[in-house]
Order: C-alpha cells, then sequence, then structure tokens
C-alpha cells in the first residue's frame, strides 16, 4: 500500500544524464547502518569536497551511527534522524525546514543494504537530483522510482574490494572520486587533554610502552574469546612490560572484566569515551588490537599499528587501509584464531625486545 500511494504522487521520471554541472548543496542520506559503516563511507564525502572544493554538505544520520561524524573535517551540518521524534512537532518542523532547503544533488549511499527510509527522505527534500540505488547485488531497489538518476551497484563484480571503494561506485558515474579511500576521525585539542589526562592519572608513559585493546562486539560471532584476549594480555606484558589500556563502552562490561579476571596484568580501562576522544587515545598507543567492530574502524582512522581479528566479514572488504594496517582471519570462525598467531603479528610490528 505505501509503495502504491508514493509510486502514485513521487514518481520521478529517470534521467540517463551523469552530467552535475556545478552543484554547491550537497544533501547526503545515510541514517541506516551501525558507525562502523558511517565511518566506511567518509570516501564518499572525502569525494565530493575534492571534485567541488566549494561544496556545502548536509548530512541526514541516526542515533545509531550519528558519533562516528562528530567534528567530522568533510561535514559542514549533519542532522540526527530519529523516527521516535516525529511524533513531537517541532521536531518535524525542524526536519521540514532542512528538508526543504534547496540541495542541487541529494545523495543514498548503499553498500550492503537498501534504505527505504532514506529514500523517502531524500525524495521530500527539495533537490534538483536524486541519486541512489537502482539495484544492489542484483536485488531490484522496489522505491528506486524515488530517484531520477539511478545507479546498479553489485559486490559480486568486485568481491575484495574494500567498502570504502565500493561505496564510491554510487557518484563515480558523475565524475566524483578520490585515490584516498581512508577513513577520518577528527579531533581537537579538547578531545587530545581528555586522552592525555587519562594517561597522566594512570601514570601510563610512552616510554613503557603502551597496548590498547577492544575485546567486545555487537556481534558475537565477532567477539574473539576473552579468555584468548587474557592470554595475550600476558604474554605481551611479560614480554614488553607495557601497560595495557582496555576500551569499550558499557555494552562491553561483561568481555572486559572477564578478561580482568582472568589476566595476571592490571589493566586499566577507557570507558563510555566519544568517538573524538577515543580516535585521540589510540594515536597514542605503540598498538591497537580490536575484534571486527566499530572500533575498529576508528582506530583505522589513526596512524597507530593495528591487528584486526577477523571471523564470518570479509577483511578485504572492511579490514582498515594503511601500511601499519594488519589482519587475520582463518574461518568464519572467529576462535579458530590461536593466541600464538595474533601474538606472533605484534611482535613482528614491535619488535623481539628481550
Amino acid at each position: 500500500m505505501l509503495n502504491f500511494i508514493l509510486r502514485q504522487f513521487l514518481e520521478l521520471k529517470e534521467n540517463k544524464s551523469r552530467e552535475l554541472g556545478n552543484p554547491k548543496k550537497f544533501l547526503i542520506v545515510r541514517q541506516h547502518n551501525q558507525f562502523g559503516d558511517m565511518l566506511a563511507n567518509v570516501s564518499i564525502f572525502r569525494a565530493i569536497k575534492e571534485t567541488y572544493t566549494d561544496a556545502e554538505i548536509t548530512l541526514i544520520v541516526s542515533p545509531q551511527n550519528y558519533y562516528a561524524i562528530t567534528k567530522n573535517k568533510f561535514i559542514d551540518r549533519y542532522f540526527n534522524f530519529d523516527k521516535k521524534q516525529l511524533l513531537n512537532s517541532q521536531y518535524r518542523a525542524e526536519l521540514w525546514s532542512l528538508l526543504k532547503e534547496h540541495y542541487d544533488v541529494a545523495v543514498i549511499p548503499s553498500t550492503v543494504s537498501i534504505s527505504s527510509t532514506s529514500l523517502i527522505l531524500a525524495r521530500l527534500a527539495n533537490a534538483d537530483i536524486r541519486i541512489g540505488p537502482a539495484s544492489l547485488n542484483g536485488q531490484p531497489n522496489k522505491y528506486s522510482y524515488l530517484l531520477d538518476r539511478r545507479i546498479t551497484l553489485n559486490w559480486r563484480r568486485y568481491p575484495d574490494a574494500h567498502v570504502s571503494d565500493f561505496g564510491l561506485e554510487i557518484v563515480r558515474p558523475f565524475g566524483i572520486s578520490t585515490k584516498d579511500f581512508s577513513s577520518t576521525v577528527s579531533f581537537d585539542e579538547t578531545d587530545v587533554n581528555s586522552a592525555l589526562n587519562f594517561l597522566s592519572e594512570n601514570e601510563i608513559t610512552s616510554k613503557s610502552g603502551v597496548i590498547g585493546l577492544h575485546v567486545g562486539a555487537g556481534k558475537p560471532q565477532n567477539r574473539w574469546s576473552a579468555i584468548k584476549f587474557a592470554e595475550l594480555i600476558d604474554q605481551l606484558h611479560q614480554q614488553y612490560k607495557c601497560s595495557v589500556i582496555l576500551t569499550g563502552s558499557s555494552s562491553d562490561i561483561e568481555e572486559i572484566e572477564y578478561v580482568n579476571k582472568h589476566t595476571k596484568v592490571k589493566t586499566v580501562q577507557f570507558l563510555n569515551k566519544t568517538i573524538p576522544e577515543l580516535a585521540a587515545l589510540i594515536s597514542r598507543v605503540n598498538l591497537f588490537i580490536t575484534n571486527d567492530t566499530g572500533v575498529m574502524h576508528v582506530a583505522g582512522t589513526t596512524g597507530t599499528p593495528q591487528i584486526s581479528v577477523f571471523g564470518p566479514t570479509n577483511p578485504f572488504n572492511w579490514a582498515p587501509v594503511g601500511p601499519n594496517k594488519y589482519f587475520i582471519r582463518k574461518s568464519d570462525l572467529i576462535d579458530d584464531i590461536s593466541v600464538e598467531e595474533v601474538y606472533n603479528l605484534a611482535k613482528m610490528i614491535l619488535g623481539n625486545v628481550e
């Protein structure tokens, strides 16, 4: 019924042209998926700014992913779209005011799924051009009639493409691209001071060596066993006499407590911090080891050497990119990875200090 009604009132005729003119205002609607997906798509924001240096980007996000782009240098402003707030008249007025501004181009990125809500928001926006998926992985977009520029997206053509590269497929046909696929988390002096104060309060100095670990993950199948993390911490501390920091949030407490109970090393915890604060801290450790989860992408934006532990996800698609970014994967079962394999890779990175 919804599809029928939308088609009657909002259907657009497809325009095969790939010319955009000289757009100044972009609206990007990325209000679904988790914050790791958002960070992986920073390349789209960068590509727009590199192609149109004077362009302004407005981003519609969600309560689940907005913190991924807090202070992001490529985003001029963002609006947090929360369906629960639609009953609030003031909130609806703010949303409508944002949508009714004039935009030259609206873009709806899609990587692993197509969001009907994002498509509807983009269609309601006052935009001259609306770019989005005609289909994804062979599955037609049943709301593609809300778009005038429709792009076929198919991971199967590039099965090992990185998500930051594949994400650009939505705008490449229009001459928008970049050679820099890295993600970005911007942090300022306040965030740096938060990290430095934490290190000072816990008497942690770079001279002793500092290793950070993220032992949690939103998806259970992406969590390397907490007991293995505990064993790894013991081996690393015995070799390097390093300080150990565990990052996370309240949702990771069970794993963190288990690790602390089973390791001989006294760890310190950097918990429930903002994404910029977390990036600032990770940028000051000697090595960061993490499960395949959102924090992995945050660490990937820093220059810190990193080991990402993978299970069912293809690391060629999702692992952070960079000269000192490493990953380990054995099979769909993340615990097929041994402690020795991660430890030996860490030793290769840090050096075999006696």
